[in-house]
């Protein structure tokens, strides 16, 4: 098994409606799809260049029951499910989702940190594969976290994942942005920060998708009925970014490299 403790290795999307969420990311994202036979609820894969990257699926019964909004859900890859969640457990954290095996694929549960964003754990059957490298359009390049105390939060994913903190923005009065990688790699894996009296909602992951140009698409985006809550707008390093909604309400976020520079 390839060592994806603390990567990012899968993106479900839970949704009301996956037909109308597909034509959407396919158009927006231009990812290609996969109906994947393995499971006893409809499943479509989202693929880049025929390699999968994550899936949609109905919002279930029970998480609507529970008041859960269509959402993006970020996998964590764990060489022990029932470990990290069992520490996860001791630092505070929440289980929804028990181990559950997927026959050939793997094991993988969803848990909620202690501040309450929502995520799961994933341990692969065999080889996951991983990107090629940053920047290549349809994968997920940031991963960020708006949360109630980010120092907090940051302990409690350290602890299961081995996160470093790597470069830090100061946001004047919203604060500090704290970036955080694997060790040793180049590229950061996202950022997080607390988040200020205005910003309404639970604390939650951000997922950002790389797109070839993000004005354009987020004008997409608002055809098709989707909103741009946030931007597009320049980041350091000259990137663009967008956040957005898409129809059903599902959160997630566009991103696309400036000056030549690579994604993520």
């Amino acid at each position: 098994m390839s060592d994806v403790r603390g990567q990012f290795v899968w993106y479900d999307l839970m949704t009301t409606d996956p037909g109308a969420a597909r034509d959407f990311y396919q158009d927006i994202i231009g990812w290609g799809t996969q109906a994947w036979e393995g499971s006893e609820t409809p499943y479509t894969m989202w693929t880049v260049a025929d390699r999968p990257v994550g899936g949609v699926m109905e919002l279930p019964e029970e998480a609507r029951a529970g008041g859960a909004p269509p959402h993006w859900l970020p996998y964590v890859g764990t060489p022990d499910v029932g470990a990290t969640l069992a520490r996860a457990t001791e630092l505070g954290g929440t289980v929804y989702v028990p181990p559950t095996d997927i026959p050939d694929v793997g094991q993988f549960a969803v848990l909620a940190d202690p501040q309450g964003a929502v995520f799961a754990v994933f341990k692969p059957a065999g080889e996951h594969p991983t990107p090629p490298g940053p920047g290549q359009n349809g994968d997920f390049s940031w991963h960020e976290l708006a949360t109630t105390d980010y120092e907090a939060a940051f302990t409690f994913y350290q602890d299961l994942f081995g996160w470093e903190k790597t470069d830090a923005m100061d946001m004047g009065e919203a604060g500090m942005y704290q970036m955080y990688g694997l060790p040793g790699s180049e590229h950061p894996l996202g950022g997080m920060f607390s988040k200020p009296p205005e910003m309404l909602g639970p604390a939650a992951w951000l997922c950002y998708t790389t797109v070839a140009d993000v004005t354009p698409a987020s004008e997409r985006v608002k055809e098709l009925g989707g909103q741009v809550l946030n931007g597009p707008m320049e980041v350091p390093g000259g990137d663009m970014i967008a956040a957005c909604m898409d129809p059903q309400g599902a959160m997630f976020a566009l991103h696309s490299a400036g000056n030549g520079s690579e994604a993520g």
